[in-house]
């Protein structure tokens, strides 16, 4: 009887030590579903914070403020590139990374007040008074967007939390993560806020427009520290270009400013002498130079496509490219703008050039053209007859990057072209190199209409010291190929332009190269 009460039990306990098992692994299964859906319940939640937050900035992230002459709409958004945008219908956007947050801010010229801006016209003054007050409206109005932004922020995701979930608990948790998300990006834009920015925007829409837009060349070369002054000069150039266009001068006459506008690879292209043109009437250049390739042969019978150098009315300096012949180079001579430099220095529009042709002539397919290292070895003989000569030179102009190297340290400036697509290059020995993109679309070729992407027009006007002949800033110009209408101005600005050329640069000094 002993033995069989023993077994009862037995069996009970290892009942029971079963069913606990069991029932432990029953808790630990839900616990494990309730972990499981309460993450994904969250994970909803912030989905919908940052959907509903998206579509909230979407519809109320905006406010209208006055500012001087204008009323602009403030607008916030998100994006994965910070910038501020101001758009200037129909003439297009001015664009400039003030910061590094993901938030795009965009002001859009909404209305201009005739009476406000008619009011420039007649009161020179009229722009330095309204830089005393502007930044505190673009203050106020950047407050007040901001504030309106968290609002609509919240709103749009308290609202997609209740379709979604039909809890106002959850649908308050997705109105806070909207909000946690926008603050903190509004933070990391404040910290990175970048005010100078402003000196070098970039430009898309009209070309005809752009420099009147981007400002003044007194601005370029000595007002970009004030940035107050700035966006009065800004709102006012676009108010002056609304009320009107027609007669609104691109840029005041300075005699301490020089003016060149560089161009490159031409290659036969007529289009090229319409651009060229209009660059000239626009930006009020002093100084053309061309760095080369004006033909596509440098045959007897491209010799009158130079004909049209003689119809620009300002300085015309020029070096032989590859492309381009002894008799090409007798016909732009013959014209009576042009300054033909090949191995001289000479006084153009108050800057002194060095400037030489490129010794190749591919068209020639039976001539011996030299190799690149005898061109880069003839470039450097030409740096050193610089470097020893009596004159100082403020610019130096070669057709290749092969033969313009050894001018590093020789001159603060040295102009190329020959690769079809522009790119700078600021050395530890104080040279700046430019090689110019094709202000003829890389020639006849880019009149294929086949072409899927066309080589684009390139061309920069650059700003120089009359004192000094130092390079002060620069606008770089592209325009579309073949087909397309869409036009871009950038501005960059000498951070250095008086250092000194020829230095031995410090251990751990870095050049600059942009492309």
């Amino acid at each position: 009887m002993g033995g069989v009460l023993s077994q009862i039990r037995a069996y009970d306990l290892r009942g029971a030590l079963d069913r606990s098992r069991a029932s432990l692994g029953r808790s630990r299964a839900a616990f494990a579903r309730w972990r499981t859906g309460r993450l994904w319940r969250w994970g909803c939640v912030i989905v919908a914070g940052l959907l509903g937050g998206w579509i909230g900035l979407a519809l109320g992230g905006q406010v209208v403020t006055p500012i001087g002459p204008a009323d602009v709409t403030f607008s916030l958004s998100p994006q994965w590139h910070g910038e501020t945008v101001v758009n200037v219908a129909p003439l297009g956007q001015l664009a400039f990374d003030t910061h590094a947050a993901p938030l795009r801010i965009e002001a859009a010229i909404t209305e201009i007040r005739s009476s406000a801006a008619q009011e420039m016209f007649t009161d020179p003054e009229a722009i330095d008074r309204m830089a005393a007050g502007i930044g505190a409206d673009v203050t106020s109005g950047v407050t007040t967007l901001v504030l309106r932004s968290l609002l609509a922020a919240a709103l749009g995701a308290a609202l997609m939390g209740l379709l979604l979930f039909r809890n106002a608990w959850r649908a308050l948790a997705s109105a806070a993560t909207s909000v946690l998300v926008l603050a903190a990006a509004g933070g990391v834009a404040a910290l990175t806020f970048n005010p100078s920015a402003i000196v070098q925007p970039r430009f898309t829409g009209l070309l005809g427009e752009a420099p009147a837009v981007v400002g003044s060349v007194d601005d370029v070369v000595g007002q970009f520290t004030e940035y107050q002054e700035q966006l009065a000069g800004l709102v006012g150039n676009v108010a002056m270009i609304y009320q009107a266009t027609s007669s609104l001068p691109v840029y005041d006459e300075d005699e301490s400013v020089i003016r060149v506008l560089h161009v490159s690879d031409i290659q036969l292209n007529p289009a090229s002498w319409s651009i060229i043109g209009t660059l000239r009437e626009q930006y009020g250049v002093d100084v053309i130079v061309d760095s080369g390739d004006l033909t596509e042969r440098g045959s007897a019978a491209e010799d009158v496509f130079a004909d049209e150098i003689g119809k620009l009315d300002v300085p015309y300096v020029w070096v032989r490219g590859q492309h381009d012949s002894a008799g090409t180079q007798r016909a732009v001579e013959a014209q009576p703008n042009a300054v033909v430099l090949d191995g001289d220095v000479e006084e153009v529009g108050g800057l002194t050039f060095f400037g030489s042709g490129d010794p190749r002539f591919v068209p020639d397919a039976t001539r011996l053209n030299p190799d690149e290292a005898d061109v880069r070895e003839l470039g450097e003989k030409q740096a050193a007859s610089v470097e020893g000569g009596d004159t100082d030179v403020d610019v130096a102009l070669l057709h290749s990057r092969t033969q313009a190297r050894p001018f590093d340290g020789v001159v603060p400036l040295a102009l190329a072209g020959n690769e079809h697509m522009r790119s700078t290059e600021l050395t530890q020995e104080g040279t700046r190199f430019l090689v110019q993109g094709s202000t003829g679309g890389a020639g006849l070729s880019g009149l294929d209409h086949g072409t899927d992407r066309p080589t684009p027009y390139q061309a920069s006007v650059l700003y120089f010291d009359a004192e000094t002949g130092r390079l002060q800033a620069r606008d770089d110009i592209d325009l579309g190929g073949v087909g397309l209408t869409s036009a871009q101005v950038e501005r960059h600005i000498e951070e250095d332009p008086d250092r000194t050329v020829g230095e031995e640069p410090e251990e751990g000094e870095e050049a600059e190269v942009t492309p």
